[in-house]
């Protein structure tokens, strides 16, 4: 990866054919967690099929910041937290990733105590803290503000169990109070828990550590304190979102392509959905094969949290339904201004028109042309990226970096199976 993306772009043309093998990276959205995860322990943590993106550099940074000791080798990481020097997470690198809010929540659970600015991460990250903390105050936290910090204290240096009501889903609150209670005394109980694979993932990583927790994946998870958790080893699993953009990148092309490496049952409502307009693959336990088809009708999705159809999958969704035929209603909910990259698609040649900022109606197909254009978030980045591959002339995105946050040197990826992309 680039040590410096500012003025880094990408230049891509229509790409003719599409075929060969791409496999999936491991998920960044569990990769994240476990890196914080190992905070709570003083011994060794060893974490394989991490993917190797921008997201997962700047969290390295962040511990390495603190004190944790970080190996690399290739796509494995040995972390070692035994020597932790400070409590206070670094404004300028906390700020640029939103997960570091996890970070506070080990560290607050191992040492009783954590400071922290407002976590960041890209335009569509930067939400409220809230429910963090409210979580964190139910685990008997007191809080207070000092010079811009949130500042988070345990009476007598532990947390203490407690219930919890999330009165809406967040996989990120559910993974930080998960973390928060593990070394909490006494039991603390999670309701309205988002059900994410990479919070079972989570949970079972850290019950192999020694850790007591019930009901990951469900929507009431039971968490059982402990004094302390051991070291571990654990695998990322593979990554739903990245599996999803490579489906719908196949689908776009019509072409034979095969999505290696991933779990086919983690992204279930988006092949319900492209079979149903007209799309064919061929499923196996680990591997999608996309497979030519004659036509995609419009379709019409809802976003919704785990097991419904992934908001970060609606992007890329999106450009797929412009080359479709008919009529396509997208509703996404679940972010304020999630649908607002379809000015690019419609400066590309879509025929797209905005309800409201959380509803679209789509009229396909139509023909897309290159255009200069700018990546606005990691998932609406790579659909730009989709988008480019079946324009007429030229596409260039600028902000590149929103994109290499979340998929690893995807542009030699992509044009190991016919993309014709370039990095400048």
């Amino acid at each position: 990866m680039p040590s410096n993306q500012n003025d880094t772009k990408f230049i891509i043309r229509k790409s003719r054919k599409i075929s060969g093998t791409i496999p999936v990276k491991g998920a960044k959205n569990h990769a994240l967690k476990v890196l914080a995860a190992a905070v709570l322990t003083d011994k060794d943590v060893k974490i394989t099929n991490v993917p190797q993106i921008e997201d997962i550099q700047r969290k390295i940074e962040l511990l390495e910041l603190i004190g944790v000791k970080v190996k690399k080798e290739k796509d494995t990481l040995v972390l070692n937290a035994k020597n932790i020097k400070t409590t206070v997470l670094e404004p300028e690198k906390s700020s640029t990733i939103r997960t570091s809010i996890i970070l506070a929540a080990a560290l607050l659970s191992r040492f009783g105590k954590v400071s922290f600015y407002h976590p960041g991460g890209c335009i569509l990250g930067k939400r409220p803290v809230d429910i963090f903390l409210l979580g964190f105050e139910k685990l008997g936290a007191k809080l207070s503000y000092k010079n811009k910090f949130i500042q988070v204290t345990a009476p007598r240096g532990r947390l203490v169990g407690g219930e919890f009501f999330f009165r809406r889903i967040s996989v990120t609150a559910t993974e930080a109070l998960i973390i928060a209670a593990v070394l909490a005394k006494g039991k603390t109980i999670l309701k309205n828990a988002a059900l994410e694979p990479e919070i079972v993932a989570l949970a079972k990583f850290l019950n192999g550590c020694g850790a007591k927790i019930r009901g990951a994946g469900t929507p009431t998870i039971q968490i059982e304190g402990v004094k302390k958790i051991n070291g571990g080893l654990t695998r990322i699993i593979p990554d739903r979102i990245e599996t999803a953009t490579f489906v719908i990148l196949g689908a776009l092309h019509r072409a034979k392509l095969r999505i290696s490496n991933c779990n086919p049952d983690h992204v279930e409502p988006l092949l319900e959905r492209l079979i149903a307009a007209g799309a064919n693959f061929r499923i196996g336990k680990n591997y999608i094969e996309c497979l030519p088809y004659k036509g995609l009708e419009g379709t019409n999705v809802i976003t919704h949290e785990y097991p419904g159809f992934a908001t970060d999958i609606q992007p890329p969704f999106t450009v797929l339904m412009t080359q479709a035929k008919g009529q396509s209603l997208i509703h996404d909910p679940i972010f304020e201004g999630r649908l607002f990259f379809t000015d690019n698609l419609v400066q590309m040649g879509a025929n797209i028109i905005m309800c409201d900022p959380h509803r679209i109606v789509v009229q396909g197909p139509t023909q897309l042309v290159g255009k200069k254009l700018a990546s606005p978030d990691i998932r609406a980045g790579i659909a730009l990226v989709l988008a480019g591959s079946i324009a007429h002339g030229e596409t260039e995105i600028d902000n590149i970096y929103q994109i290499d946050r979340g998929y690893e040197k995807i542009d030699e990826r992509l044009r190991k199976i016919g993309v014709n992309i370039i990095r400048i």
